[in-house]
């Protein structure tokens, strides 16, 4: 078995790749590579997820777990300089590329750091979570993310996911039905959804 975009120190051999994509209406340049999601393009569910983020009203930062090479930390904390952005990985290569990535493009109002989850912020308390999780990692490592952005949320703090219909987005809302007061589904499109969860 081939190894995963979630592992923590890729071994695949490093070949970067720089790619230039158009989010909310901003040109952005990313540097991706092999051992890391989506290296040729920012991914479609992920630019829904993008795009459909609603910024929420209650104060206090955003975490983005799961960053990758950060397409959506950065592109959200362009949009909304007055919030500081935390970006989490395991995956050691994103977080550099991530790091790199938000200087490229100018973005200072974030923190990237490697993480198993939110393990890294769990002390922490947070308006927004947002996440494409890793679906490949499987529904245990999912749920866990859904549960512990559920502690780490504010009151009426809202958590954002894009799933596929067909990768589980029924049994992901089911699980966080029983946790959050509102799940809603904010988008649908391509099998993609993307859901909203207010604690």
């Amino acid at each position: 078995m081939g190894e995963h975009y979630y592992t923590r120190k890729p071994e695949v051999k490093s070949q970067p790749n720089r790619i230039t994509e158009v989010l909310r209406g901003m040109k952005f340049q990313f540097t991706t590579d092999s051992g890391v999601f989506a290296r040729k393009e920012v991914d479609f569910g992920s630019k829904l997820l993008i795009e459909s983020f609603v910024d929420p009203d209650v104060d206090g930062d955003i975490v983005d777990v799961g960053c990758g090479y950060g397409p959506i930390g950065i592109s959200l904390a362009s949009q909304f300089p007055e919030r500081r952005f935390y970006m989490l990985d395991v995956n050691e290569r994103a977080v550099d590329l991530a790091m790199s990535n938000a200087t490229r493009n100018n973005v200072s109002n974030l923190t990237v750091m490697p993480s198993d989850q939110l393990s890294a912020v769990n002390d922490r308390t947070f308006a927004c979570v947002i996440t494409n999780p890793p679906i490949r990692a499987g529904k245990q490592v999912v749920h866990g993310i859904f549960e512990e952005a559920h502690d780490v949320l504010k009151e009426n703090g809202s958590l954002w996911i894009v799933i596929q219909k067909k990768q589980g987005a029924p049994s992901a809302i089911a699980k966080l039905e029983e946790m959050f007061q509102k799940v809603e589904t904010v988008s649908k499109k391509k099998g993609y959804y993307i859901i909203k969860a207010v604690k």
